[in-house]
């Protein structure tokens, strides 16, 4: 390649990494003072691929004698070099794509598979987004562990996580996420778009629903199990969850049906309930980093409070029973939090913590967690109904808590070395 009017090259480099392979190319480019606007360099199973956009400001007869070193050098060290003008219109428009949006997608996986990345590539690039690069999140799996349990984990599931970064004028995002979510349930993967904004880059608070999100159960079923009166609340909770039913009215017409039972069995379903997969792993990851964590719930303070003391949560606001002589009245006392309360104390917490919703992400499975998460700069649906993950700006599916933290671009490695 000898066409070398522009001042401007793309160079290229691939093969076997090596060690310094990097500090011979720039000292030869040092050598000539060449201007680097652009560089990228990713690893995939120890082949490189570094590429170098540099600006030469020395005669041709100077740079093409730099590109040639660079062409021995590549020979030496068994590797491949390219090399091209880019001329000034192309580099003009390559410049003008900076103004564009960027985005960061997340991809959740039991296992990554070219379908999946096929239909998401295909479905991006339809709406106008091109990826610019591609970071995995998950630890190494090996071969023998690809669809099966994953030892670099605490327990569960083998898992991949992969982000992307987009960019292009997305026209509707609504849609985008509409397409990714169908696709996601047809090919057995969560996926997760959020823009790149400061904001993603410095969340401060995380607000958690109880029941069956932070934990697995809904206590109130459990309190009715023992109480002998569970199908009759069974029945009023899966209609209020499934949007069917106004939530304080459905509430109170539960808790009348409690009406007697004996305190202790709030004690024995507040000690005995479990967490849901991951909520151990990932509040402790957010605290190391100092996240504040909230538990907004329309289940009851007592649990929450016990949960804030074996998890370290910041704040609890929930709904308490009215009980009399240690017996439950069948009334609820003070305020409902419900759907609206939920959103609102969200903002409560926010301004109270000095930070901007943007900077909240919330995390929910019922109707009356929607507000919520819609108050969040990032709100999930985790484990949802359909009508709330279709609803729902980010979904959690495939696995437990902790692969929120895939969201927040954390990785396996990253998590590991605090100790979550």
């Amino acid at each position: 390649m000898t066409d070398l009017q522009a001042p401007v090259v793309l160079l290229n480099i691939s093969g076997e990494d090596r060690v310094g392979l990097m500090s011979e190319v720039t000292a030869e480019l040092a050598e000539v003072d060449a201007q680097v606007l652009d560089i990228g360099q990713a690893i995939v199973h120890s082949q490189l691929v570094l590429g170098l956009l540099v600006r030469f400001p020395c005669d041709a007869t100077s740079q093409q004698r730099t590109l040639t070193a660079i062409t021995e050098l590549a020979t030496r060290r068994d590797v491949g070099f390219e090399y091209r003008p880019i001329v000034e219109s192309d580099y003009a428009a390559w410049v003008g794509q900076q103004g564009q949006p960027r985005y960061i997608l997340t991809l959740l996986s039991p296992g990554l598979t070219a379908s999946q990345l096929a239909a998401i590539s295909t479905i991006t690039s339809r709406h106008g987004l091109n990826i610019l690069g591609v970071e995995r999140l998950s630890n190494r799996v090996p071969l023998d562990a690809a669809r099966g349990a994953d030892a670099s984990l605490p327990s569960g599931p083998a898992r991949a996580s992969v982000a992307m970064t987009l960019r292009g004028a997305l026209a509707d995002e609504r849609a985008l996420k509409i397409e990714l979510l169908a696709a996601g349930g047809n090919l057995d993967f969560d996926c997760s778009i959020q823009l790149d904004s400061v904001y993603r880059r410095n969340r401060r608070l995380v607000a958690f629903d109880m029941d069956s999100t932070l934990i697995q159960v809904e206590v109130i079923d459990e309190l009715a199990r023992l109480h002998g009166v569970y199908d009759e609340v069974a029945a009023i909770t899966e209609r209020a969850m499934a949007g069917e039913l106004d939530f304080q009215a459905s509430f109170r017409a539960r808790v009348a049906l409690l009406k007697g039972m004996s305190q202790d069995a709030l004690l024995e379903v507040a000690s005995t309930v479990p967490l849901s997969d991951g909520a151990e792993r990932l509040i402790r990851a957010l605290k190391h980093f100092g996240y504040k964590i909230a538990v907004l719930s329309g289940g009851f303070q007592f649990v929450g409070d016990q949960l804030a003391a074996r998890l370290g949560i910041d704040h609890v606001y929930a709904n308490s029973l009215e009980f009399a002589d240690g017996v439950a009245t069948g009334e609820v006392a003070g305020p409902i939090v419900d759907a609206t309360a939920k959103a609102r104390i969200l903002g409560e917490l926010c301004l109270a913590e000095g930070i901007s919703p943007e900077q909240a992400i919330a995390l929910g499975d019922g109707a009356n967690d929607l507000p919520m998460l819609a108050a969040a700069g990032l709100g999930i649906a985790f484990h949802a109904k359909p009508v709330v993950r279709s609803s729902a700006e980010h979904a959690i599916s495939q696995f437990g808590l902790d692969a929120v933290l895939y969201l927040l671009g954390f990785s396996d490695t990253e998590i590991e070395n605090v100790g979550a």
